[in-house]
C-alpha cells in the first residue's frame, strides 16, 4: 500500500516535471522571439534617430540660408517659434559662426 502511494506520487511528480519542461521550452521560444524583436526595434530606432539628425541638419542649413537671404532681400520673414538665429559679432556669417538658441 505504501509502495502504491509512492508510485502515484512519482507519477504526479513526473507529470508536473514534464509540464514544467514544456513551459520552460515555451518560455525559451518566446524569449528568443522577444530578443529578436527587441534587436529589430533597436535597429529601427537607431535609423530613425539618424534620419532625425539628418533632417535637423538639413533644416538648420535651410534656416541659415533663409537668414542669409534676409541680408540681401528687403522682405523680412517672421521668425520661427522653435529656433532663432543670431550672428556672431565677428561679421563672418559662415555656418560655423552661426549658433542657434532653442526655446
Amino acid at each position: 500500500e505504501k509502495n502504491l502511494k509512492l508510485e502515484e506520487k512519482i507519477t504526479v511528480l513526473q507529470q508536473q516535471n514534464e509540464e514544467l519542461r514544456a513551459r520552460i521550452e515555451q518560455n525559451t521560444v518566446i524569449t528568443r522571439q522577444l530578443s529578436e524583436e527587441n534587436a529589430n526595434l533597436q535597429e529601427y530606432v537607431e535609423k530613425e534617430v539618424e534620419e532625425k539628425k539628418k533632417l535637423s541638419r538639413t533644416n538648420e542649413e535651410l534656416l541659415w540660408k533663409l537668414q542669409e537671404g534676409d541680408a540681401v532681400s528687403p522682405v523680412k520673414l517672421p521668425p520661427t517659434s522653435s529656433t532663432s538665429f543670431y550672428r556672431c559679432s565677428s561679421g563672418n556669417s559662415s555656418p560655423a559662426k552661426v549658433r542657434t538658441l532653442r526655446r
